[in-house]
């Protein structure tokens, strides 16, 4: 897994964090039904917005935009609701292609072990297939691909080209103009036509967030190898990226206020307060703060962005689970976690209980990784504090 946008799961709440992972698994999901078990190593956390914002748009949920899938192991070899349809195609698309791309580019630098001929030679064709494999997808709902893989061969052009005193936007045009079309194309497939340019826009800065914070993290390790930096290259300054950065997270929660959704909360969460705790990561500049889920707190009046605040009774204590799984059973699941190594890397349902948990390595002791989105806003947002508010905190 991979991207920019990871959230903590003590921020969204139990309620936003079931959709994050019924849109997680539909993007896993359509991945392998439409192009093989293979093609399932490039779903990644950023992907998943596609599917996020086009069912935020749907005039209905549910219905026809989820269905039960079955058991699997990162689930506890447990089923569940998962996203599907045409949102978790175009995330499907889009993955595979830019996955194509980064594939291609680490075999041009030959990183590592594409340094070598077999390899770089593998590593082509697999590129190629899944090029071809998302521009098939990519089409079937309507989305040109071309222009994914337009902006990828002019980033390698633009970036031979930058040094010092090249604007750090020259670099990340390429990127902004790709996610830009795809986030645009949501409106496309969720029937509202009038939210593309607004999208469109959000897509825009998400892709020079996702370009800045990506040179942000690896500033230090590419300095260590010699490989091309674009902080590094033109000269651009923490203090300047961490402005364009501010500056386009604040962008994206103004476009998203000129957009209609259906339901915005989960899009609102990871589009705006997640973003912000993924620039404090990137910088450095991360908080503790588990604030209280999303169930506590009532839904917002009226303007789903209008600010609100906990209000609502809490929800109700959940009732005792009953399908708790007999020794047999739970070991047989244990052992098929454990091979999958989300008991250590990532996080996993108990194998006799069902009880959400955390891996070894992902357990916050410090708190550094699970950040208060809000900076101490007073509780005026659902999950983090957050109910797709639009707050100013």
């Amino acid at each position: 897994m991979f991207g920019i946008v990871r959230p903590c799961r003590h921020r969204l709440g139990e309620g936003l964090k079931t959709q994050w992972m019924a849109h997680l698994c539909g993007l896993c999901l359509a991945l392998r039904r439409d192009h093989g078990q293979f093609a399932r190593v490039v779903t990644n956390y950023d992907g998943l917005l596609i599917s996020v914002l086009t069912e935020a748009q749907a005039a209905e949920r549910g219905g026809g935009g989820r269905r039960t899938a079955g058991p699997c192991p990162l689930r506890g070899m447990r089923g569940a609701s998962v996203a599907h349809g045409e949102g978790a195609r175009l995330a499907a698309a889009v993955s595979l292609v830019l996955a194509s791309a980064k594939v291609r580019d680490h075999v041009a630098d030959g990183d590592g072990w594409l340094a070598r001929r077999p390899v770089a030679l593998a590593a082509r064709r697999v590129a190629a297939s899944w090029g071809a494999a998302g521009a098939r997808t990519g089409s079937a709902v309507g989305f040109d691909t071309a222009v994914l893989v337009d902006a990828v061969d002019r980033q390698v052009g633009i970036e031979a080209l930058a040094g010092p005193g090249t604007p750090i936007l020259t670099v990340t045009e390429p990127t902004e103009t790709a996610t830009a079309a795809a986030f645009a194309h949501t409106a496309v497939l969720a029937g509202r036509p009038g939210n593309a340019e607004p999208l469109a826009e959000a897509g825009r800065l998400f892709g020079r967030l996702a370009h800045l914070l990506d040179a942000v993290e690896d500033r230090e390790a590419d300095a260590a190898s010699g490989a091309w930096n674009p902080l590094t290259a033109t000269g651009t300054s923490l203090a300047e990226a961490r402005r364009l950065a501010d500056d386009a997270v604040h962008g994206i929660r103004l476009a998203l206020r000129e957009a209609e959704f259906s339901d915005p909360k989960l899009a609102h969460v990871l589009l705006v307060h997640e973003l912000r705790a993924s620039v404090d990561r990137a910088f450095g500049t991360t908080s503790c703060g588990h604030a209280h889920p999303a169930e506590q707190y009532g839904p917002p009046p009226g303007n789903p962005y209008a600010p609100s605040g906990p209000g609502g009774p809490p929800s109700p204590p959940e009732p005792p689970r009953r399908d708790r799984r007999g020794l047999l059973a739970g070991c047989l699941v244990w052992a098929g976690l454990a091979c999958t190594c989300q008991m250590c890397c990532g996080e996993y349902d108990d194998p006799w209980t069902g009880e959400r948990k955390e891996g070894l390595c992902h357990r916050c002791d410090d708190c550094s990784d699970c950040c208060d989105c809000c900076d101490g806003c007073g509780n005026c947002c659902d999950g983090c504090c957050c109910d797709g508010c639009g707050c100013d905190c």
